[in-house]
């Protein structure tokens, strides 16, 4: 199976890899089965997926807690990333939000970022972390200096404690910073063919810097499955009410592109996600793709576009249909 570099770092592999903050159940997602959850990323390895992406915050330390636990014994042959910079066990001068009912503060300051780190190792049961993210950045760099940041997330390195560095809801200045004073080899940003900023505001300064990208939700949280029903009605509370493409405004256009679709599905013989999937993969040079999953034929489905080469012709013409109902 074809392999892409992260970043300048030594690590490489296949372009996507499998998000768990769904199977850390929460009021986003709601109850879930945690031998389910197992059971999931023991699939994803069996159809080639090693890249495994989780978060403190990700119903408070239970995704990571999850992702420990499935990969006890199997470390050595999988990826692991998490990130940093969102506390609730203290209050700092930046109020995040509330989740799971517990107010989230954020501090990328060194001593908090140690903290993260250390309770981030014991929830998933390891020694090291192969690509570490801020999760978000701080709105006010007098209180915390990029500097620091960059400086903490570069002593980790050298101490072997993370292999790579990344930054996720990043700006283009935020990337040239973290560059201009360290080693920055990852961002992770929202990216789907419906929304497609990165591809405008973000890509070039990645590639002239050598930062990969790696692309969150780019089946719109489940929209271009094609398995959503133009009248699905989502329970109050439910993550989704806040993607735009879920609007009655949108949905409409989104279901005419994925009726277009099909023929395309046809064609080679795939479903809908890995029409979607591989078609996102090559939209933007070494993108690395990032597809949540709760049950093991999610993402037994979405490995499929592993596998899938799609005609370039088809793309352009997937990414025209896109612009033409105006959701790019």
């Amino acid at each position: 199976m074809n392999t892409i570099k992260i970043g300048k770092s030594d690590i490489n592999t296949p372009f996507m890899a499998m998000g768990t903050w769904a199977i850390g159940g929460g009021t986003a997602w709601g109850e879930n089965d945690d031998k389910l959850s197992v059971r999931t990323i023991d699939e994803a390895i069996d159809c080639g997926i090693t890249w495994f992406d989780t978060a403190p915050v990700y119903n408070l330390g239970h995704s990571e807690e999850v992702v420990g636990k499935a990969l006890k014994g199997k470390r050595h042959n999988v990826l692991i990333s998490t990130k940093c910079g969102l506390e609730w066990d203290y209050e700092t001068p930046v109020f995040h939000k509330v989740m799971e009912g517990r107010n989230v503060y954020r501090d990328l300051s060194a001593k908090g970022i140690r903290k993260n780190l250390e309770d981030s190792l014991r929830r998933l049961q390891t020694d090291y972390i192969d690509i570490y993210y801020t999760h978000w950045q701080t709105p006010d760099f007098a209180l915390y200096p990029l500097e620091e940041t960059v400086g903490v997330l570069t002593e980790l390195k050298k101490e072997g404690k993370i292999r790579a560095i990344g930054a996720s809801n990043v700006t283009e200045d935020i990337i040239k910073g973290y560059c201009s004073l360290g080693q920055l080899d990852v961002i992770q940003e929202k990216y789907s063919i419906l929304d497609s900023h990165i591809r405008s505001e973000l890509a070039q300064v990645c590639e002239e810097n050598k930062v990969s990208i790696q692309a969150y939700s780019p089946l719109e949280q489940g929209l271009l499955t094609g398995k959503v029903k133009a009248d699905v009605k989502l329970a109050k509370g439910d993550v989704r009410n806040r993607n735009r493409f879920f609007s009655p405004e949108n949905l409409p256009k989104v279901m005419r592109l994925l009726e277009h679709w099909k023929p395309l599905c046809l064609k080679y013989n795939c479903t809908m996600s890995n029409l979607v999937i591989a078609c996102t993969a090559k939209t933007i040079d070494g993108l690395h793709v990032l597809c949540g999953a709760r049950k093991p034929e999610q993402i037994r489905d979405n490995s499929g576009a592993l596998l899938l080469t799609l005609e370039q012709s088809d793309i352009y013409i997937m990414l025209e249909d896109v612009k033409n109902e105006g959701l790019s």
